[in-house]
Order: structure tokens, then sequence, then C-alpha cells
């Protein structure tokens, strides 16, 4: 079948190079470097000198404005997105800067192999201590009323995808009423614990797919990786993003490892102030919770991408995300009357339709 809008994409990518004088001579076609779990697809356009990315982004599924706009946003407060060098909303169509192939997880999932006192670049603690560091520059500098709120209206449809994507589309599960109350009741605690958080700037995609090890001159140690899938930012709960990045859908740490993060991330948050006179035990709490709600919300996508979107094998990563929900629900009094009901009800079809 032939693909219109990526021969589009290429012919206005030449004619864009044309305009901006970057010279092209050996640019022939756009080679594939990944689609996402949204409707954007990245191609790569190999140039004389240079290298850059063109984007795909339907004008009817995605915000490229928004995308720009954030991208400045965070580069703005220090820290590495991509620089657009052309684009076209009406078309949907970016050129961006290229930031490689190097994610994160790869690396990392590398370093889980090796021995633990590799001092190599690829070292664990480096990674993660350059991520902590950006992610607390942007949350310091970036002004959370540029962006718009994480509401518990938000928060609480993101779970729902939990209630209709996983366990009635996927899982077949015939709820009842008791069902639904119990899970609106669980719903209800988690955005209230959310809301009540510090509300700091969230990238809400922020682990190991979306950070990048770049290899040039401004990707020192102290510069911290490549940032991207950032457009949907918002102004939320201050322990979101760092739930994401340590408690990743695609890679797991030991507790004692996960715990030294957060410490770090903890004593640094509160030496810039971002955190004022929250305790430890707070935090830890905080980061729990929020965790819960990230878990949910992802169940319901990855159930959503494959039924909807034809995109099977994000259910490959589910295992995972019910384990750090279960691990964590059990320490919670709150959330023992939805545990029991997940263990008894959602786990054994899950188990099945997983395997």
């Amino acid at each position: 079948m032939k693909d219109t809008r990526r021969q589009q994409l290429s012919e206005w990518t030449h004619t864009e190079l044309l305009r901006l004088g970057i010279p092209h001579d050996n640019f022939e076609s756009l080679e594939v470097v990944s689609g996402d779990a949204s409707f954007r697809r990245y191609f790569r356009a190999s140039l004389d000198q240079i290298t850059l990315i063109a984007v795909d982004a339907p004008p009817e599924n995605e915000d490229s404005e928004s995308f720009v706009a954030v991208a400045n946003l965070f580069r703005e407060a220090g820290v590495l997105t991509p620089k657009t060098i052309a684009s076209d909303f009406d078309k949907g169509f970016m050129l961006i800067e290229d930031f490689g192939d190097r994610l994160y997880l790869p690396a990392l999932l590398k370093e889980q192999q090796k021995d633990q006192q590799s001092n190599s670049i690829e070292n664990s603690d480096l990674l993660y201590g350059q991520a902590i560091s950006s992610l607390l520059k942007f949350q310091k500098n970036i002004d959370c009323g540029r962006l718009d709120p994480y509401s518990r209206k938000k928060l609480h449809e993101e779970m729902a995808l939990f209630e209709n994507w996983f366990c009635e589309e996927f899982l077949q599960l015939q709820l009842t009423d008791a069902d639904r109350e119990m899970i609106a009741n669980t719903f209800c605690f988690l955005e209230e614990s959310a809301v009540s958080q510090t509300q700091l700037a969230v990238h809400r995609d922020y682990h190991s797919r979306n950070l990048l090890i770049l290899e040039r001159e401004d990707s020192a140690e102290e510069a911290g990786p490549g940032i991207i899938d950032f457009q949907d930012a918002v102004c939320g709960p201050y322990t979101y993003d760092l739930v994401s990045l340590l408690r990743d859908c695609y890679i797991c740490w030991p507790s004692k490892r996960l715990e030294k993060w957060c410490d770090d991330y903890y004593r640094e948050a509160s030496d810039k102030g971002l955190i004022n006179d929250i305790s430890r035990a707070q935090f830890s709490r905080d980061f729990d919770l929020m965790g819960l709600q990230r878990q949910l919300k992802v169940m319901g996508i990855f159930a959503r991408l494959h039924i909807r979107d034809h995109k099977p094998q994000y259910l490959a990563d589910i295992p995972l995300v019910i384990q750090y929900f279960l691990e964590v629900a059990s320490h919670y009094d709150e959330m023992a009357v939805f545990k029991s009901w997940f263990e008894q009800t959602v786990m054994p079809v899950a188990e099945t339709k997983l395997n």
C-alpha cells in the first residue's frame, strides 16, 4: 500500500531544505526511525553534513504547535529537547534536531547484566543521576502557570482507561455495580493524593524510552539526557515523573537501588526548595500512590493500544506494571479492598490473556 503521507513529507522536507539553504545533495529518501504510542511517526533525513528528523504528525490527531511550544519551554528551562528546524502545522510536518538512537533503555538493560563496578558511560547510577538532575532542573525552572493543570478530572479519566479498556474491553469482565462503586472509591482516593501534592512541571512520560544518551559536545556529563515525547506536559504532582522514571514499565530495579535514587531526588529537591516541609515518609507515600495511579492508567493505555491501534507489542509490558501495582498496593490499608478484588477477579483472567 502506498504511503501517501510519507511521500508528501519527503517532498516537503526537500522543499524546506532548499528554502533553508541546507546542503542535501545526498538526500534521497526518508529512513524510518520509529513510531510511538501516538499517531506520530519519525523518519531520518541523511544530508551532506548532518541528519535531521522528519516528523509526520497528522493534524487531526496531533497538536504540532503545542509540541514546538513545549519543546521550547523545556529548553528554556535548561534541559535538552530537539530544536525545531522547520514546521507546517496545517500539514502536520516538522523537521527537528536529530538526537540519535541511543535510548536509555538498551543501555540500562545492558548495565543490569554487567559488573556493577563498571565505570563506563553507560553506568546506571550516572544515567539515572543525569535524568534526575534534568527532572529537577525543569521542575525548578518551568513556570507551572504556563502549563495546563493535571486536574482531578484528567487523573480520573486516565484511571478510567483501566476500567474501560483493560477490564471490560481486553479482559471482557462483567463488572457489577458493587465492583464499579469500589473502583470509583479507589480512584477518588488516588486522585485526592495526587492533587494534594506539591504541583510542578510534569513531562508525563519521563522514562527510559524517552531519554537518549547524546553523542555530541553539549552532552557532557552535567548536561543530561536528550528528552523527547514531552508534548503532553502539565502542571501536576511532583512525584509523577520520578515514579515514571524509577518504576519504569520497561525495566525493573532492585528495591535498594530504587531507594537510593529516590533518596538522591528527595535530598536535591529539598535543597532546591521544591518540596518544602515534606518528610521522607510523606515523600515515599506520595511516590507510591502516584505510581498506583499511573500503573492503572498504563494498563488501560496498553490494552487500548492493542485493541484500537493494533499495537499488540505493548501487552508484553503489562505483567511488570501489574507487579509494581500489587507490590505497592499491599503496603496501604486504603488499597486493601481493591487489591483483593484485583487478585481474585482480574488476575486469573489477565494471566490467561497475557500468556
